[in-house]
């Protein structure tokens, strides 16, 4: 505004006999900055709900060639006025309309720049901040998956677990009963070494998962002995499905510890899988006590179930589906249902960016 406005003054000290002050100048030439820079939160709105992407490009091309085009006569009319109200000779000799007219004719193209030159700003602050955005996304979810890691390692060598877990062991060694022994200790280092390689991943096929889910079962079978039942019912092709990783775990042995445990007869723990349409639909039911009386929903889960709801958010935001709820024959049944991708693709698709980055 100062620079336009500083240039036309000197520009016109030579070109007319009668000349202009400073002060005219500024108001001739500010005025008409200012209706822009009020059209600029207008037109950053327009540029956030209509983006030039690849995504109904011509429509909002459209929309933005329509509004500059309803913008520009606004700047140019406030143009006509200024210039009338300091009387400059070539704006007061014609009829506002007729200098109007001559002005948008001569400067029409300008003004559609000045437009799109202030929706680019936009679209390069908006793309910044998505990146930012994105960045930072993908940050918390390392964050998360660490902090699952972590959890589950907390969990196998909480001492208490690992006091139960040898005892377990040592009752069938006194027992000779040796294939079993041998059978415990084995699961034991395959579900650390499990948790250990998986470290990283934040995507693994169902099956892996199921696994790692075997191993860590087998070992809470042997502390509970005939006190825990376990019941698998996964369809054949949901076993390549993409799940996250250590997603199942923390809900499983949710139901273990608050449904079976405080339990004197026996129970079970069921995991079923299955597709149903694009969506993968696991459930991990119990036969336990049930929810409290108290469960108020999110505000009342723990950090596991907590850590699940997080990281679902961070990696499928607005398209998961994690539910909690009362069964009518008692305990509780968790469902957690994510977008069903074949694991191969995930593993194509990241070969993919692995070529494109070392060119």
């Amino acid at each position: 505004m100062l620079v336009t406005s500083t240039q036309t003054y000197l520009l016109l000290q030579h070109k007319q006999e009668r000349h202009l002050s400073f002060l005219a100048a500024l108001v001739w030439q500010g005025l008409p900055w200012l209706f822009w820079a009020l059209m600029t939160p207008a037109i950053a709105w327009l540029g956030r709900r209509y983006p030039l992407e690849r995504r109904a490009f011509p429509k909002n091309v459209a929309v933005h060639l329509i509004a500059s085009l309803a913008m520009a006569p606004g700047h140019v009319a406030i143009s006509t006025l200024t210039g009338r109200l300091i009387g400059q000779e070539s704006y007061v000799k014609a009829s506002f309309l007729e200098v109007f007219s001559k002005i948008i004719s001569v400067y029409l193209d300008v003004e559609l720049i000045i437009y799109w030159g202030i929706l680019a700003i936009v679209h390069a602050a908006e793309y910044h901040r998505k990146y930012r955005e994105r960045a930072l996304a993908a940050a918390q979810l390392e964050t998360k998956l660490v902090q699952a890691e972590l959890q589950a390692l907390k969990m196998q060598l909480h001492p208490h677990f690992l006091f139960n877990t040898l005892h377990a062991i040592a009752v069938l060694v006194r027992k000779q009963e040796t294939q079993a022994s041998v059978r415990m200790i084995t699961g034991l280092s395959e579900l650390l070494r499990m948790a250990l390689e998986s470290a990283g991943k934040q995507i693994v096929p169902l099956k892996q998962e199921l696994d790692f889910l075997d191993r860590y079962l087998e070992i809470e079978k042997t502390r509970f002995q005939d006190r825990l039942t376990v019941r698998t019912d996964v369809a054949a092709e949901a076993l390549d499905a993409e799940i996250p990783n250590l997603i199942l775990q923390p809900i499983v042995e949710n139901a273990i510890r608050h449904g079976i445990a405080p339990r004197a007869s026996s129970g079970s723990v069921t995991i079923a899988a299955r597709r149903e349409e694009d969506l993968l639909v696991v459930e991990v039911t119990d036969d336990g006590k049930g929810l409290s009386e108290s469960w108020a929903g999110e505000a009342s889960e723990g950090t596991g179930l907590g850590n699940v709801r997080a990281r679902l958010r961070q990696l499928y935001p607005g398209d998961h589906r994690l539910s909690i709820a009362r069964r009518p024959e008692g305990g509780v049944l968790v469902t957690v249902a994510v977008p069903f991708r074949p694991a191969h693709a995930h593993a194509h698709a990241h070969a993919r960016q692995e070529l494109r980055a070392h060119g």
